[in-house]
């Protein structure tokens, strides 16, 4: 099972991915008041599966497609991604949001970085461009929350967890490139989602919650949004190197505010209106990579 490069079809899987990646976090936002947080990972893993059966399925990959040969490689990417999500979870619960978004937002850098060094993809001045507008359109939309009124000296664990897990997602997301040479895309998923509800299982001794109809609903649309956006996100890497892609993350994070803006009824602020041109700058100079190689 070969890599196709792709990048066109990769960037609009990738930006697809973003979109029901941002459901998945609304649907969690919605409930992480209320229920813990290993309970919030396992239900969004529970109802991921149902997404990633039903992809293999059409693919006339289940069950013979979650055969592999790598199954180290799998447990590692598995490892990784459950961490991850955990972690951002974490995070954003001692952090404010500007504070977790802006470190999150290491991860497309490392993860660039990362391929470079573990997988020898290139380097190219597009790529370099769009990650350099993006975080650029990152600073700017989170630097008036950064350096308002005296941080708490209790946000350090926040700061430490939020670094690692962009340290962790660069990884996973690293190890779905290498795995998408040789596996199935909905395969690499499922034993994701098996992992992290396995991961959040455990907690049980610590205390869940019984939830009433409404939360419920939202623990059932994390899992189905983040089934589906995982499924975008691994056929993604499939088409595209990882480092082409990297700087669509901050595309990602443009689905993020807007929920905030029109679900949670949030003020739009200046900041947004500067960030959003540098972040979709970046986005097109990535793209315009492939534009400038065909044009040859």
């Amino acid at each position: 099972m070969s890599v196709v490069d792709r990048p066109g079809r990769g960037i609009s899987l990738r930006i697809l991915s973003g979109l029901l990646f941002a459901g998945m976090f609304v649907s969690v936002k919605a409930v992480s008041d209320d229920v813990p947080l290993g309970q919030i990972v396992f239900f969004r893993s529970f109802f991921a599966i149902g997404p990633l059966i039903v992809f293999l399925w059409l693919r006339q990959e289940f069950p013979s497609g979650l055969a592999t040969r790598r199954p180290g490689a799998h447990l590692l990417r598995a490892s990784f991604g459950t961490l991850a999500l955990f972690g951002s979870f974490a995070a954003v619960a001692r952090l404010n949001l500007a504070e977790a978004i802006l470190i999150s937002q290491l991860s497309p850098i490392l993860l660039t970085i990362g391929a470079t060094i573990l997988l020898s993809e290139h380097l190219t001045k597009w790529r370099i461009g769009g990650l350099a507008f993006g975080f650029a359109g990152v600073i700017v939309l989170v630097w008036p929350e950064l350096t308002s009124p005296a941080q708490e000296s209790a946000r350090l664990t926040g700061y430490i967890i939020g670094i690692a897990t962009a340290i962790l997602s660069a990884l996973a997301i690293i190890m779905v490139r290498s795995l998408s040479k040789t596996e199935s895309p909905g395969a690499i998923a499922l034993y994701f989602v098996l992992a992290s509800m396995m991961g959040g299982i455990v907690t049980l001794p610590w205390g869940w919650t019984m939830p009433d109809g409404l939360t419920l609903l939202f623990l059932i649309l994390s899992g189905l949004f983040g089934g589906f956006a995982h499924i975008a996100m691994t056929l993604a890497y499939r088409y595209a190197e990882a480092s082409r892609l990297a700087p669509f993350e901050y595309v990602a994070l443009l689905w993020l505010i807007l929920a905030d803006v029109f679900i949670f009824r949030l003020s739009l602020s200046t900041s947004f209106a500067l960030a959003a041109p540098l972040i979709f700058a970046g986005a097109a100079i990535a793209a315009a990579e492939g534009k400038k190689k065909t044009n040859r």
